[in-house]
């Protein structure tokens, strides 16, 4: 049986892992409407990612006796304002989510949940990944954004992304 609270962080973060695939479906609505379609489809992909990482949650907690408690999702509330703006607003989730996923760790370390805390160690591990890759964005917006050329070919590279699911045995 797991921590009380430990079951109520894990809760928490199943409804925030589908707010965070609402918020990237957003963000790739906004760039399939500004034409930049390979960004749409990075986002798409995040999206994807998002919904799985909720269901590996859901299923950490079905597979340790705990009852899954799905919330209400919030409608994303960031204000769309320009394509570089919008990666900036992926870094700072991105973020906010590895401070979600050390706040969990640090419940289950603190109660000597070992279990829980080799569960989290993936996605500590993929939250390295995340924040690598949205700030690599972000650098490279701000390299190349300014020239529709460059724009041209980091739309295309985007675009050729794949979805892959997540590789965790639980």
């Amino acid at each position: 049986m797991l921590d009380k609270k430990v079951v109520e962080l894990l809760n928490q973060q199943v409804n925030k892992e589908f707010y965070s695939a609402y918020l990237y479906l957003d963000f790739s609505n906004y760039y399939y409407d500004q034409g930049l379609d390979g960004f749409g489809n990075w986002y798409k992909i995040q999206a994807q990612e998002e919904r799985d990482h909720a269901l590996l949650f859901i299923q950490y907690l079905q597979n340790n006796g705990e009852r899954v408690e799905l919330e209400a999702i919030d409608k994303p509330g960031v204000a769309l304002t320009s394509a570089k703006a919008v990666l900036a607003e992926g870094l700072k989730h991105e973020q906010y989510v590895t401070s979600l996923i050390h706040t969990i760790y640090d419940a289950a370390y603190s109660v000597k949940d070992f279990r829980t805390m080799q569960f989290l160690d993936w996605f500590v591990k993929e939250q390295g990944e995340e924040e690598t890759n949205a700030e690599g964005l972000v650098k490279k917006f701000e390299l190349f954004g300014d020239d529709p050329k460059s724009l041209y070919m980091l739309d295309s590279e985007l675009g050729a992304r794949v979805y892959s699911a997540p590789s965790l045995v639980l």
